[in-house]
């Protein structure tokens, strides 16, 4: 059988654009077990109030929901179960110097499959307050209104 190639997303976490503004990302891959790969590949997994966090000079996603293999048996995983992840110690032991600033998380972005192996995507994340979500809001919607009357414009309409 060939081997797949290229990048199939099964999830991503569109509220952590929301919630926060993404300083830098890096792809790392995760260890799993052959009933929660059975489970990603049916496009079934939750990045809700994911997070990671480096421990003894080891990196860990916890809260990532992988519901069980359905015909998986007493072999099945737990889903919501803390994975490691599989980074560079160099990547880590940086990433860990950056954590240390007050008011920084690792947030995990989106979940797929780049040719053939499971990979996370976690960006380094600071926490918007509510006034920095209007501005962001309000430039989205002064945009679209651009976008809007130079649609017009070109359409001969005034």
């Amino acid at each position: 059988m060939p081997r797949e190639r290229g990048r199939t997303v099964i999830t991503s976490n569109r509220k952590a654009y929301h919630d926060y503004t993404i300083l830098e990302t890096c792809e790392c891959g995760m260890v799993l077990t052959g009933t929660e790969v059975k489970s990603l590949r049916a496009s079934r997994a939750s990045l809700v109030d994911a997070f990671a966090e480096v421990s003894n000079r080891e990196m860990f996603l916890h809260g990532m929901h992988i519901p069980e293999y359905l015909q998986g048996t007493w072999t099945n995983h737990e889903p919501r179960r803390t994975r490691k992840l599989l980074l560079n110690r160099s990547e880590i032991d940086r990433i860990a110097g950056k954590l240390r600033e007050t008011g920084l998380t690792l947030v995990p972005l989106s979940v797929y499959f780049s040719d053939g192996w499971a990979k996370v995507e976690l960006g380094l994340a600071r926490g918007k307050r509510l006034y920095d979500k209007r501005q962001d809001l309000a430039k989205r919607d002064a945009d679209r209104q651009i976008a809007r009357a130079m649609g017009r414009r070109g359409k001969g309409a005034h």
